[in-house]
């Protein structure tokens, strides 16, 4: 059996796209091995059908956890055996490329975004320099690529005139072996459930406006389910606004639990503003979860997301990111039950096509080149 090492930079336990690329270089044939960090914060690993190695680092954040990790990264790979590399995203891609040019074997990189134009970059020309200069360094030089939309993938392709895989981040079918009730997860009946979910809630992603429009929302609760850099920024608008009871905070968690959630819920958000390439572009992957659990969706208004949500017509949008103005569609959408109702209808239509089951067929596919 070949076998494969798979780099991730995040930790293991929520991301879902590296976990369904797994699974998938099984079904190819591969055995499989997935290589990513553990920090202090981390929750315990949920049993795999793959092998994983998380390493714990000195460093958690800034330059020299990038240069830890790598370098770390490059002695793990060089003392093992392999037929293949996965590389996810442009801070894994400079070990794995190394071996495998040392070593002769395939490489294959995933970009989950268009990461040199990310908003933790555009501010910071020297970093964000730095990372343009190994991504024209090394892209050129790759066979092909994979990443999560048409549109960030006809970027790489006029960038870098290499073959670009678009593979999107979409959940599997939903199949929850029990369904527990709002009473069970400590929510309140009798309310309106919301939900703004991920393990990037960062800046310029509308979670701050949409934490100060539930001052102007009734009988409503807003679920912020996952992690990011804005957190305590929201946290603290929550003290100051006295909003406690309209907004509620859970960490990081097992898809199979989140999804307990979000079914739940009555509207879902994504609301990336338009302030850079990688934010315009953008195609959460809590968008797909939001249709497998049967969410309308209130969005910004982003051409990748907007294609999803105007053909299969699964909710509405937001046409700025004023907090009362977010307050009025939410209050709109709610009161409005036979518009509700034709986006749930419209939804159990779109499951079953925008799903993983589907979507993997494209990487089988190239990883049978590989087997």
């Amino acid at each position: 059996m070949k076998r494969v090492y798979v780099s991730v930079i995040n930790d293991l336990v929520t991301d879902q796209r590296v976990h369904k690329a797994c699974l998938s270089l099984q079904k190819a044939g591969f055995e499989v091995r997935l290589i990513g960090r553990r920090m202090r914060s981390s929750p315990a690993m949920p049993e795999r059908p793959y092998q994983c190695t998380r390493m714990r680092l000195v460093f958690e954040k800034g330059p020299l956890f990038y240069l830890e990790f790598n370098f770390r990264l490059f002695l793990f790979l060089l003392f093992r055996r392999f037929d293949l590399l996965l590389a996810n995203d442009l801070d894994t891609l400079l070990p794995n490329y190394l071996l495998s040019r040392i070593k002769r074997k395939g490489l294959i990189y995933d970009s989950h975004e268009y990461f040199t134009e990310t908003p933790e970059l555009v501010n910071r020309p020297f970093v964000q320099g730095t990372w343009k200069l190994l991504e024209r360094s090394i892209l050129p030089r790759l066979k092909e690529m994979i990443t999560v939309n048409e549109s960030i993938a006809e970027l790489f392709r006029q960038k870098y005139n290499i073959k670009v895989h678009v593979v999107r981040n979409i959940p599997p079918r939903l199949h929850l072996n029990e369904s527990r009730t709002k009473a069970e997860l400590g929510l309140p009946e009798g309310k309106h459930i919301l939900v703004m979910q991920g393990s990037g809630i960062n800046i310029q992603r509308g979670a701050e406006e949409l934490v100060q429009a539930m001052q102007f929302v009734d009988r409503s609760v807003l679920m912020i389910i996952g992690g990011g850099d804005v957190l305590p920024v929201l946290k603290q608008m929550v003290t100051e606004h006295k909003l406690e009871e309209k907004v509620l905070f859970f960490p990081r968690m097992p898809f199979d639990q989140l999804m307990q959630y979000t079914r739940l819920a009555d509207l879902g958000f994504t609301l990336d503003k338009n302030t850079n390439i990688n934010y315009r572009f953008s195609l959460p992957n809590k968008l797909f979860d939001f249709i497998q659990a049967g969410v309308p969706v209130i969005a910004s208004r982003l051409p990748e997301v907007m294609k999803i949500v105007d053909e299969y017509q699964i909710g509405t949008y937001i046409d700025q990111h004023q907090p009362a103005h977010i307050a009025a569609v939410i209050n709109r959408s709610l009161s409005n039950k036979s518009e509700m109702q034709r986006w749930k209808n419209n939804l159990s239509f779109a499951a079953p096509k925008l799903c993983w089951e589907n979507e993997e067929k494209i990487l089988l596919n190239l990883y049978a080149k590989y087997a």
